[in-house]
């Protein structure tokens, strides 16, 4: 009894969005991508922001930006292409057989006249069936003389083959149009294009340059988080909200899968180019070269021993460890990101499935509702803007400043909780009638534009909050998050104009990006000790022991106060400055040792017992 043959099954999601490289990577790719590896595991401080961070994104950038150069089949050293190694996929451009066999189906054209001149017009004029006559020309001559014979010696072949010619490529174009395909990049199935990855590699690199010009460490953890969002847009691409979350999960997928496919390139021998033998060599020799000449003008003079000092890590069992945890960290990541880049996964149809839409009265009896609510609370406020405090005192009795700090947190949850409303509201009402559309841009363009009142009460809020009780870094940080999602609310408005949004989600992170850059320039720490010193000035009230806790960036506002309470503010930043190498130098704590040295030196205050308030 035959067993009924097994159907193939259907091709897995990574299958048919990741299929990954076809071909072995370039030895020399792997050998910029240790070189990166190496230079950011030794440049890296992990302590404290410094130059070193920017050194390393500099690096890997410029590893990944040769990953994205050295394509498979392409010689970095000599630029020539179709060149295979014995561990690289065959090349599918050479296939003579099939053009031979062909012979008799190209023939069905010359029995019927006139069909026979467009076939042979389209086939000439066609881009691709010219590139097939100018890279394969020994297909195309050999099967010119055979057609006559075949054609007389069959008469009646000729209508069955002069039919599928009309209408289908000729073999010889096939062949050579397939490897085009094949090798060209993605571009327009979802993958990040260039102008794409390079926006988002260099507010990669800006962001984590922040760590370089800005000592606040709690600034720079939120740069390094916005910088691994806009790094993995920058390898993997997604231009829909799904496809941004499934790119978030391929980096790690990527590590993993990399490692045979760096494997593969290791083993591989190819005519062009160095291999791997000789690129370990080269660098071995570089490295003694290197090490030798460094100790002889190291021992020659000092000055250059100092700045080599600075330059080399201190070597110890731990700092080695550390170092080479480090490297493979680093270099996992940097081999996930040349993988990634070599063959970007197809995000552009990973999309959620669009649901059933709602009948009219399901979603505009809500919305007709929520936008009279908001209606009434902007006249609310409305009247405490022009009333001002004795209007609050009258009728709420509360002082203005209660007031303000009783309600901004309940108005940054109304304003998150809108931007969801608009978004299901947006995707689940109807739009196939003109009068359905209008319904909608109406309905939700005012619902956004009253929300942008409620995002400017929040902010006069935040700011006569910041005003009685004193700035902090909570506050900035959550009247920056507003601005923002006020920012949004003007996006939404032009998509909901529009009735298109397919461009909201990247801008959705452009702008976060903007805004936490925008926050690094104002230079937060600093902005925060002045609006206190202000404070202190007008009303004789400062925290000195909060302020005394910010980065070295609020020294020069911390600067001006009068003793002794400049001496105390500045003596718990200066006892908590460390001694940077070159690796770990900052803009904001060399500019910050200028006043601290003199207060180090001069001791710990004795006045400062048992104070923190005045």
């Amino acid at each position: 009894m035959l067993t009924p043959p097994v159907p193939p099954g259907q091709p897995s999601f990574i299958d048919k969005h990741w299929p990954g490289p076809s071909r072995a990577p370039h030895p020399l790719l792997l050998t910029v991508l240790a070189v990166a590896a190496a230079l950011g595991a030794s440049t890296l401080t992990v302590v404290r922001p410094g130059l070193g961070w920017l050194v390393a994104a500099l690096a890997a950038t410029a590893a990944l930006a040769v990953a994205g150069a050295v394509r498979p089949g392409t010689s970095p050293l000599s630029g020539s292409t179709g060149q295979t190694s014995p561990g690289d996929a065959p090349d599918t451009r050479q296939t003579p057989p099939p053009a031979a066999t062909s012979a008799p189906t190209a023939v069905g054209p010359t029995v019927a006249p006139p069909p026979d001149p467009k076939p042979a017009t389209t086939a000439a004029t066609s881009p691709q069936a010219s590139t097939a006559a100018r890279s394969e020309p020994e297909p195309t001559t050999t099967a010119a003389p055979t057609t006559p014979p075949p054609t007389a010696a069959t008469p009646p072949a000729a209508p069955t083959t002069a039919r599928p010619a009309a209408t289908t490529p000729s073999p010889s174009t096939a062949a050579t149009a397939t490897p085009a395909v094949a090798t060209a990049r993605p571009d327009a199935t979802g993958a990040p294009g260039r102008a794409a990855q390079a926006a988002w590699a260099a507010a990669t690199v800006a962001l984590v340059a922040v760590g370089t010009v800005r000592a606040a460490g709690w600034l720079f953890v939120l740069c390094l988080l916005a910088a691994a969002v806009t790094a993995t847009l920058a390898v993997t691409g997604g231009r829909t909200p799904l496809g941004m979350l499934v790119a978030a999960t391929l980096p790690p997928a990527a590590a993993v899968r990399a490692m045979p496919w760096a494997v593969r390139g290791l083993r591989r021998t190819g005519p062009v180019g160095p291999g791997v033998g000789r690129i370990i060599t080269s660098l071995a020799i570089s490295a003694g070269l290197l090490t030798l000449f460094g100790l002889l003008f190291s021992s020659a003079d000092a000055v250059f021993a100092d700045l080599v000092s600075g330059l080399l890590p201190a070597i110890s069992p731990a700092s080695v460890f550390n170092w080479l945890f480090r490297l493979g960290l680093i270099g996992m990541g940097l081999l996930a990101g040349a993988y990634l880049v070599n063959r970007p996964p197809d995000l552009a149809g990973v999309r959620a499935t669009p649901g059933r839409p709602a009948h009219r009265l399901e979603w505009i009896l809500p919305l007709v509702l929520l936008d009279a609510l908001f209606t009434v609370f902007v006249l609310v406020q409305l009247t405490v803007f022009f009333g001002g405090a004795e209007h609050v005192l009258r009728t709420a009795g509360l002082t203005y400043a209660e007031y303000a700090r009783g309600g901004f947190w309940q108005l940054l949850a109304v304003t998150a909780l809108t931007l969801l409303v608009i978004a299901v509201a947006a995707r689940r009402a109807p739009k196939a009638t003109r009068t359905d559309r209008l319904v909608v841009r109406v309905l939700l363009g005012a619902l956004t534009v009253l929300s942008l009142v409620v995002v400017a009460s929040a902010l006069y809020r935040m700011q006569v909050y910041a005003d009685a009780y004193g700035a902090t870094r909570l506050r900035l940080f959550v009247a920056t998050v507003e601005l923002w999602l006020g920012l949004l609310f003007v996006l939404v408005a032009v998509a909901v104009a529009r009735l298109r949004a397919d461009w909201l989600p990247r801008l959705v992170i452009g702008t976060a990006v903007l805004a936490l850059l925008g926050l690094a320039l104002v230079n937060p720490d600093r902005l925060i000790a002045e609006r206190n010193v202000d404070r202190h000035l007008e009303t004789g009230r400062l925290d000195v022991s909060y302020l005394s806790g910010l980065s070295a960036d609020a020294v020069p506002a911390l600067d001006r106060l009068p003793e002794p309470m400049r001496t105390c503010a500045l003596w718990g930043i200066a006892a908590e400055l460390p001694r940077d190498g070159f690796w770990a130098t900052n803009l904001g704590r060399e500019r910050a040792r200028r006043v601290l040295d003199p207060i180090l030196a001069s001791g710990s205050p004795a006045d400062c017992v048992g104070m923190h308030r005045w």
